[in-house]
C-alpha cells in the first residue's frame, strides 16, 4: 500500500475486507445499530430515503426498514417507520428495477415523486442554461435533478418529523461521485466507509435479488446518455477503486485516475470555506 492509498483509505474511513460471514453479519448489525442510534438520539422517528433502482439504494434502504423494525420491537413505539421514496424524471428507463428495489425492502409506506415539473419549471426561469451547448446544459441539468431530488426527500422528512437517509459510500466519496449539495446532502450515511463489493455483499447476504446487486451503477441523471454508467463517468472501474481502496495494487493508470480525481474532488467533502 502506497503512503496516498493509506492516506486516502483513513480519510474516508474505508472498512477493511470481510474476513468471513462473521465479519460480514458484523457489520450489518453495526450498520443498523448505527441507524436506530441516530434516530434515537435525534428524538425523531421516521427515515426517508430515495429509492433509485441501484444496489446502494437498494441497501441502505433495506438496513433502514430492518432498523426501525428492530426499534418498534425494542421500544414498543410504533411511531418509527420508513418511508421509501420514488423520484422519476418522467417515465425511468429502468423502473422495473426500482419496483423490484421496493418489492425486496418492503417499507413501511411507498411514495412517488415526479420531479419532472419541479425541474423544467427551474430551467425556464434560469435564462443562464439557455445560453449552454446541449451537452453542457444536460450536465448542470442533471445536477440541478439530484438536487431537487433531495429537497423533496427533506420536504417529506420535515414534514413527518423525520430524517434523510444518504447512499454515500467509500468507492463514491473517493471519487467525489455525488452532487454537490443534492444526494451529498443527507442527516445520516449509513454505506459510509464501505467499498463497492462490500455494499453488493451487504445487498447478497440480506437477500437481494441477483439482478439488482450486479446491476451496472448509473447516476443517469443525463438525458443525452441515459442509464451512462459509473465507470465511464470514472474512467477506472469499481473493481480498481475497490481495489485501491483496500491497499492493493493496482494499475498505474488507475491510480493517477483515483488520486487525481480525489484531490479535485476535495471540496465536495469538506464543509463551506469561510474565512
Amino acid at each position: 500500500m502506497s503512503n496516498r492509498q493509506a492516506e486516502i483509505a483513513a480519510a474516508l474511513d474505508v472498512v477493511p475486507p470481510f474476513a468471513d460471514d462473521a465479519a460480514l453479519n458484523a457489520e450489518i448489525e453495526r450498520r443498523k445499530t448505527f441507524i436506530k442510534h441516530v434516530l434515537k438520539q435525534s428524538g425523531l422517528k421516521v427515515l426517508v430515503l430515495g429509492i433509485s433502482g441501484g444496489v446502494d439504494s437498494l441497501t441502505a434502504g433495506r438496513l433502514a426498514q430492518l432498523a426501525v423494525e428492530e426499534l418498534r420491537t425494542e421500544t414498543g413505539d410504533s411511531a418509527y417507520r420508513f418511508i421509501a421514496v420514488r423520484l422519476p424524471h418522467n417515465a425511468q428507463h429502468d423502473e422495473h428495477d426500482a419496483q423490484d428495489s421496493l418489492k425486496f425492502i418492503r417499507a413501511d409506506e411507498d411514495d412517488t415523486v415526479n420531479i419532472a415539473g419541479a425541474v423544467n419549471g427551474l430551467g425556464e426561469q434560469v435564462t443562464h442554461l439557455q445560453k449552454l451547448t446541449d451537452a453542457r446544459r444536460d450536465f448542470v441539468v442533471g445536477n440541478v435533478k439530484a438536487r431537487i431530488r433531495m429537497v423533496a426527500q427533506f420536504a417529506i422528512a420535515n414534514a413527518n418529523n423525520g430524517l434523510v437517509i444518504g447512499t454515500d459510500h467509500a468507492a463514491e466519496a473517493v471519487m467525489g461521485f455525488f452532487t454537490k449539495f443534492g444526494d451529498g446532502a443527507c442527516d445520516l450515511a449509513p454505506l459510509s466507509g464501505l467499498v463497492k463489493n462490500q455494499v453488493r455483499a451487504i445487498a447478497r447476504h440480506l437477500g437481494a435479488p441477483q439482478h439488482l446487486v450486479m446491476k451496472t451503477p448509473t447516476a443517469d441523471l443525463e438525458e443525452l446518455r441515459p442509464g451512462k454508467p459509473d465507470e465511464e463517468a470514472h474512467g477506472v472501474t469499481y473493481a480498481e477503486i475497490d481495489a485501491f481502496l483496500h491497499g492493493e495494487a493496482v494499475s498505474d493508470e488507475a491510480y493517477a485516475t483515483i488520486v487525481r480525481t480525489y484531490d479535485n474532488t476535495r471540496h465536495k467533502r469538506e464543509l463551506p470555506l469561510v474565512p
